[in-house]
């Protein structure tokens, strides 16, 4: 072997052996989160909202000198709205670059599966918008947290106000499968226990991404409900607001996610959507100053609002920092007690982490749509009352939780 092919091969080993060090400082340096978003097909508006206010948290975390000394990466996941598809890239992060954290708000069925995927992998997930209630009940583990609302909540919260507000006779409408079914089963569950004479004149469900909504829109009409009541988002309430409305379907609809500005907008009508209500763990027009103040520097620093979607992720993204900082270390096992039994002060007022099943105790803000707001040149939200977390509680044992 000659003398220069051997000081070529000690020159390259000598540059391998420094770079080693230097990929892990960096490495060290650096706290990922992964962000479980829908951000390609029907649900890709959704994702990428999502994904916008995680990402703004961990810009606001890195202005403020980091986690931990640290600086937060958000790593984007396309989900694909698929179960199989974010467990295998979550998999593939998790043993090729050792990611802890995992986020994601789209997707009941996805966020189950990350939440398997999490325990067994022992990383944490967490979920700002994943609210089929069985994932902190029944489906429940140490290794995931929902900071944010939960089907039960909110369909407690909206069978609240419809009662309040009078209301005799409801029709019930949702997309059918574990998100759309258990938010109607805790909003029947609701009605029954604080108004027994309130009826449910018709309950029905439809595959998720329903194209056509004659035949839906027709049983509700023919029911002659006072109100409507659906947990349905994205395009799946937009068509049938904007295919039912036309049609005669005339009551005042009460949804989880009325306040969405894109399906506001997507309406290109106003007189749909307006007088409609809803119930959300964060809404624009919360009448805080920590709202007020959050709002003012987000739309300063992007140029847009951190509506909806964008508040929750970030909120919820907030509060898993306060864990981790909390813990003073990235050790999941750490962050895990960290976390159980915290309560964070954020724009939507305080948020504060059970320990019995991880499901965040969190106040619901009513908004209902009107003609104009100070937001938009289209109709919007303004508020109309909050009620508290101690209202909409589900005691522990009655989760059906069994934290191992």
């Amino acid at each position: 072997m000659s003398k220069k092919l051997i000081y070529g091969l000690c020159f390259l080993f000598a540059v391998l052996m420094m770079s080693g060090p230097v990929s892990s400082a960096v490495a060290a340096d650096t706290i990922k989160i992964g962000a479980t978003e829908p951000l390609s097909g029907t649900f890709k508006d959704i994702g990428e909202r999502y994904l916008d206010g995680v990402l703004y948290a961990a810009q606001v975390i890195n202005e403020s000198g980091g986690l931990l000394g640290k600086k937060v990466e958000v790593v984007p996941i396309d989900s694909e709205l698929k179960p199989d598809v974010a467990t295998r890239k979550a998999q593939n992060l998790i043993l090729r670059d050792g990611v802890k954290f995992f986020c994601g708000g789209t997707g009941s069925s996805v966020g189950a599966a990350m939440a398997q995927l999490a325990e067994k992998q022992n990383v944490i997930m967490f979920t700002y918008g994943m609210d089929a209630a069985s994932m902190t009940g029944v489906k429940c583990n140490k290794n995931f947290f929902r900071p944010g609302g939960s089907t039960d909540g909110r369909s407690f919260a909206l069978a609240e106000l419809i009662v309040k507000m009078g209301y005799k006779k409801i029709a019930i409408i949702a997309q059918d499968y574990s998100f759309g079914q258990e938010a109607l089963a805790a909003f029947k569950k609701r009605v029954a226990k604080i108004s027994p004479a309130t009826k449910i004149v018709v309950e029905l469900y439809h595959p998720a991404g329903t194209k056509d909504y004659g035949p839906y829109v027709s049983q509700l009409i023919a029911a002659k409900p006072d109100v409507i009541f659906t947990p349905n988002w994205g395009n799946d309430l937009t068509l049938l607001l904007k295919q039912g409305r036309p049609m005669g379907m005339n009551q005042k609809v009460f949804s989880y996610y009325i306040n969405d500005e894109v399906t506001i907008d997507a309406l290109g009508n106003d007189s749909l959507m307006i007088g409609n209500m809803g119930a959300e763990i964060y809404t624009l027009s919360i009448p805080t100053k920590k709202n007020e103040a959050f709002v003012a520097k987000f739309y300063k620093d992007k140029g847009y609002y951190p509506t909806w979607l964008r508040g929750k992720a970030f909120i919820a993204t907030m509060f898993w920092a306060e864990a981790v900082k909390k813990a003073g270390t990235t050790d999941v096992a750490a962050v895990i007690k960290a976390w159980e039994g915290l309560t964070y002060d954020g724009p939507a007022g305080l948020w504060t982490m059970r320990a019995c099943d991880h499901q965040a105790q969190v106040p619901y803000w009513y908004t209902e749509i009107v003609a104009k707001t100070k937001y938009f040149k289209h109709a919007f939200e303004a508020p109309k009352g909050m009620i508290s977390a101690k209202a909409v509680e589900v005691p522990c044992e009655e989760t059906g939780c069994k934290m191992k």
